[in-house]
Parts: structure tokens; C-alpha cells; sequence
């Protein structure tokens, strides 16, 4: 899939209340280093909004605005829930996938793929906290950090949506431009503590953040069951 430096790049991500603005201003990072590309900020509408941590958000453009893309970047965010019944977004999502060259969500934005029908028979991953909801979709989950399965880049929590912007600017101009971009964000994590996943987390630490978003999975959970229903049923 390779493309050559001279074919121009239209990136565009969408953006909706109450989503991890890091989900989306990670890629955002990568994707504007790259040459020779044009990003498009955008949401049903114009309007400020306001992310899952109050933080301001300011959209370009409305979706019916936008031109066939090449990447389209899907975040996640407590406010997937309310978009996996959004039939404008959903039927944006479908369309832009027809013709996209790669698919790519972060953390949580793989549900809305599952909700628009696009992860069926599709290898997949996600937030730690709603990798079981994959499979409800059709899925099949995989416990890595990034998942590529044709054009489809998926991605588990928050910060691996760096990871992912990466493989995809690898995927789409080569390597060493990725690894340029790589080096100019001197992206070359050190954490302070190892627990980072659900596997290297202390048992407390895990327990803890299951508490803090247990009813927030909760009614994820039957949202994801009500709307794999529907697509079954079509």
C-alpha cells in the first residue's frame, strides 16, 4: 500500500463529545509531521466541544464537509457510547471506509468500527477494559498493542495510538519516514512504573480502575449487545 511521496495524503479524524482528546491528538502529532498531506479536523458540527476531561476542542469541518480520506481516524472516549447509535456518524464511518486506504481507531474507537459493521471476521484490539466487547462484533480480539488486518490499524489504550499512527505512516510512505517522525518526537517511552497493562499491573492498582469505570462498562456493555443485535438481524 505503499504511496509515493507526490500522492497527496487527505487525513481526517472525528471528533465528539465526551472522547480522550489524547486518542486523537496523539495521531494528530504524527500525522502532521508528515509532507505533502492535508488533515481535516471533524464533527457533525462546527461547534466547540468538550472532551471526556473538559478540555476544548475546536472542529473544522462537518462531516458531509469532508473529501474521500485516505487515513480516517476514529479516537475513543467514555463518549463512544452514545456514538455507537449514531446513525449519521455510523453511516459517515461506512462510507469513508468504502474508499479509505486504511481504517485506524485508538482505544476504545474500535467499538464504533464494530458498530458501523466494519469488524466482523476482522482481527482486532482495544482498551484493555472493553477488549471483551470485540467479539461481539464479529471480531476476533488479539492482546497486542496494535492490531493491522488489511486496512484496518486498531489499537489498545490512549497512548498506543502513537504506536499506531506510526505503523500506518510506515504502512503508507515507508520506514525511515516513519522513524524520522519517531525521532523528531524523541518518542522513546521510559514509564515510571510497569503497570502499564492488566498483566503487569499490582493487583489493587487493577482492582481500582475497575471500580473507578465499572458502570461505564456496564452500560457499554448493553449498548455493544443491543447494537450487534441489529446488525445481525440485517
Amino acid at each position: 500500500m505503499l504511496m509515493n511521496d507526490s500522492d497527496r495524503l487527505q487525513i481526517g479524524a472525528l471528533l465528539f463529545p465526551r472522547m480522550d482528546q489524547a486518542d486523537f491528538t496523539g495521531p494528530f502529532e504524527v500525522f502532521s509531521q508528515l509532507p505533502n498531506s492535508q488533515l481535516h479536523i471533524l464533527a457533525k458540527e462546527k461547534s466547540p466541544i468538550r472532551d471526556a476531561r473538559n478540555l476544548i476542542l475546536t472542529p473544522q469541518e462537518m462531516l458531509q464537509e469532508a473529501p474521500q480520506l485516505d487515513v480516517l481516524l476514529i479516537p475513543g472516549g467514555a463518549g463512544v457510547n452514545a456514538l455507537m447509535e449514531d446513525d449519521e456518524v455510523l453511516n459517515f464511518v461506512r462510507r469513508q471506509a468504502a474508499g479509505t486506504k486504511i481504517v485506524m481507531s485508538v482505544c476504545t474507537g474500535a467499538l464504533v468500527l464494530g458498530a458501523a459493521g466494519l469488524l466482523k471476521g476482522r482481527r482486532a484490539t482495544t482498551h484493555w477494559a472493553s477488549h471483551h466487547l470485540l467479539q461481539l462484533f464479529g471480531a476476533t480480539p488479539e492482546d497486542a498493542r496494535v492490531v493491522v488486518d488489511g486496512n484496518l490499524v486498531t489499537t489498545a489504550g490512549v497512548t498506543a495510538g502513537f504506536d499506531g499512527a506510526l505503523r500506518v505512516v510506515a504502512i503508507l510512505r515507508g520506514d525511515a519516514a516513519a522513524q524520522q517522525i519517531q525521532l523528531y518526537l524523541q518518542y522513546a517511552p521510559e514509564p515510571p512504573f510497569n503497570c502499564g497493562d492488566p498483566k503487569s499491573a499490582p493487583h489493587e492498582v487493577l482492582r481500582a480502575a475497575q471500580q473507578s469505570i465499572q458502570e461505564l462498562i456496564r452500560q457499554r456493555s448493553e449498548i455493544v449487545m443491543r447494537v450487534a443485535k441489529g446488525l445481525k438481524g440485517h
